[in-house]
């Protein structure tokens, strides 16, 4: 089973979908938060932490001319409007939580690799596992890992505690 962080990020992932096909569409209309209300419902008693969807989706929209202009040149062979509308969405997820630092930049990139293994063609698990990777080295994020590592065990996120039980029960 899903864990509530990750049915979260698939539930965001979904709602970004929409939210830019409406907009595409013209949809004038297209709000998030209507969204990912719309979207939650189903799956709000399993999720429990519903904010987490919320504030995700909304920090994506309300960054997402800045996360694509971060975007390009870390794919440089693939315009922002070429690359397929979920690996897009998924790398703008992945990217977002690299920046906010909020988990551990690792489950983030992981997190964003199992939505493309999960939503994405056969081969976007490894374009957005480059990209974030890229994404990764230029912010600098591997060496403030180093630091955290040395911290104690209990001041874990979520998150990690989870990716460790997902990689010791796999």
């Amino acid at each position: 089973m899903a864990s509530n962080r990750h049915l979260g990020r698939i539930i965001s992932l979904q709602s970004l979908y929409e939210y830019e096909f409406r907009l595409k569409a013209g949809d004038a209309t297209a709000d998030i938060d209507t969204i990912v209300a719309k979207n939650i419902e189903p799956y709000a008693k399993a999720l429990g932490d519903t904010e987490f969807v919320y504030s995700l989706s909304k920090g994506i929209v309300d960054n997402m001319k800045k996360l694509d202009e971060e975007l390009r040149p870390l794919a440089p062979e693939w315009p922002i409007d070429t690359i397929a509308a979920i690996d897009r969405n998924v790398l703008r997820i992945g990217l977002f939580e690299l920046e906010s630092r909020k988990v551990p930049p690792k489950v983030a990139i992981n997190e964003a690799v199992e939505l493309a293994k999960a939503f994405g063609s056969d081969n976007s698990s490894k374009f957005i596992n480059g990209v974030l990777g890229t994404a990764f080295k230029e912010l600098g994020l591997g060496e403030d890992e180093g630091k955290k590592d040395a911290k104690s065990d209990s001041k874990k996120s979520e998150d990690a505690k989870e990716a460790e039980s997902e990689e010791t029960n796999a």
